[in-house]
C-alpha cells in the first residue's frame, strides 16, 4: 500500500428522499488559530429568536456529508442547522496532511468553539443545540464557549478506551486501532485510512490521542497540553440538558464507555438511554448506522424530541440506564 498523501475526492451532496430535499450552504470559517474549515448550514428563510440552531459534531474521521440527510430532517422539523469537518477531515482537508497538527484537542477547543462562535454569530439569540456522534459527544465539551449550548444529544460518545470495548470484540479492535493505525501512522506521517477503507486519512495527533491506552481524557497526549495551558478541561462549562444514546450492539459504546464521558460533564443534567437494536424491531445498529436514513422513523425521532423538549416521549425505545 502506498503512503501517498492525496487529498480524498469531493463528492457531490446528496439527500434523502424521505427527508427535506434541500441541501446545505456551504460556507468558510476560520478558527482561532486561523486554520479554515469547511462545513454546509442549513438556513430557515426567515430569522427567529425562538428557532434553535443545531450544531452536528462528527464522529472520529468520518466527513460531514455522513450527517447531510440528518441535518435535513431537523431543518425540516424547524431547526437551522450547522455541519462541518474537523481539521484535516473532508471540506477542512489541507493539500497534505503530513506534518499537520491536530489532536481531538484541537478538533474540539479550536473547530467546534469556531462554530459555536459562528452560531452565535449567524444566529444571534437564538437558543444552541448540539449533536454530537462518537467522539463528537466530546468535542461538545472542550469548547470554552460551552455554557452556551441549551440541549445537547450524543449517539455511541466515548473518547475510545479500550478496556471499555464490547468484551467479544476487544483484543480485535485492539490490535486495529491501537497497535496497527499508530503503526502505519508513523510509517507514513498520518494515517491513511482511505486506503484501508477504514475511515478517513487521519492526522497524525489525532491517531496519538486514540490511541493512547489510558482511562482519563486529560492524559491523553493532548488532553495533558490542553491541562497544562488552561489548569483544567472545560466539560464543566457545558450546563445543557444531556442526552446519551446509547445501542447496545456498538462495541465502542458499551455502558461503561458512555457514563465515563458523562462523568466529565460534571454540571449538566444527564440521561442516558440504552436500546436494543430489537427495540425497534431490527437485528443490528451498530455503531455508525443511526445517522442513516433508514432510521428516520425509529431512532431519529428521539433526538428530536429531546432537542425540542428536553425530554422522553413516554413512547421512546429503550430504557434509561440508572446515575450513580
Amino acid at each position: 500500500m502506498s503512503c501517498q498523501d492525496t487529498p480524498a475526492r469531493q463528492h457531490s451532496q446528496s439527500t434523502s428522499p424521505t427527508s427535506t430535499a434541500v441541501q446545505g450552504e456551504p460556507f468558510k470559517e476560520a478558527a482561532a488559530d486561523g486554520f479554515v474549515l469547511g462545513g454546509f448550514t442549513w438556513r430557515q428563510a426567515l430569522p427567529d429568536i425562538q428557532r434553535p440552531a443545531v450544531i452536528i459534531n462528527a464522529a472520529t474521521s468520518v466527513r460531514c456529508r455522513h450527517y447531510s440527510r440528518f441535518a435535513a430532517y431537523l431543518f425540516g422539523n424547524g431547526f437551522d442547522v450547522i455541519t462541518y469537518d474537523y481539521r484535516g477531515i473532508g471540506e477542512s482537508r489541507p493539500d497534505s496532511l503530513k506534518g499537520l497538527q491536530a489532536s481531538w484537542t484541537d478538533w474540539g477547543a479550536l473547530d467546534f468553539e469556531a462554530m459555536l462562535k459562528r452560531a452565535q454569530r449567524e444566529f444571534p439569540g437564538q437558543p444552541i443545540d448540539v449533536v454530537g456522534h462518537s467522539f463528537g459527544g466530546c468535542a461538545a465539551g472542550l469548547g470554552e464557549s460551552g455554557q452556551v449550548i441549551r440541549r445537547l444529544v450524543t449517539v455511541g460518545a466515548q473518547f475510545a478506551y479500550w478496556r471499555d470495548y464490547a468484551p467479544e470484540q476487544r483484543w480485535r479492535m485492539f490490535g486495529k486501532w491501537h497497535l496497527l493505525m499508530p503503526l502505519m501512522t508513523r510509517i507514513c506521517g498520518y494515517f491513511p485510512g482511505k486506503r484501508l477503507g477504514w475511515l478517513e486519512d487521519t492526522p497524525a495527533g489525532v491517531v496519538r490521542d486514540w490511541s493512547t491506552p489510558t482511562a482519563r481524557y486529560e492524559r491523553r497526549p493532548s488532553g495533558r497540553a490542553l491541562m497544562k495551558k488552561a489548569g483544567s478541561l472545560p466539560f464543566a462549562n457545558v450546563r445543557a440538558q444531556t442526552l446519551a444514546i446509547s445501542i447496545s450492539d456498538d462495541p465502542y459504546g458499551t455502558i461503561a464507555a458512555i457514563e465515563r464521558l458523562l462523568a466529565c460533564f460534571s454540571n449538566a443534567p444527564k440521561t442516558h438511554l440504552r436500546i436494543e437494536p430489537q427495540d425497534i424491531g431490527e437485528q443490528q445498529v451498530g455503531h455508525f448506522a443511526f445517522f442513516r436514513s433508514a432510521y428516520q422513523a425509529t431512532l431519529w425521532p428521539i433526538a428530536l424530541t429531546w432537542l425540542h423538549t428536553g425530554a422522553l416521549a413516554p413512547d421512546t425505545p429503550g430504557r434509561t440506564v440508572p446515575r450513580s
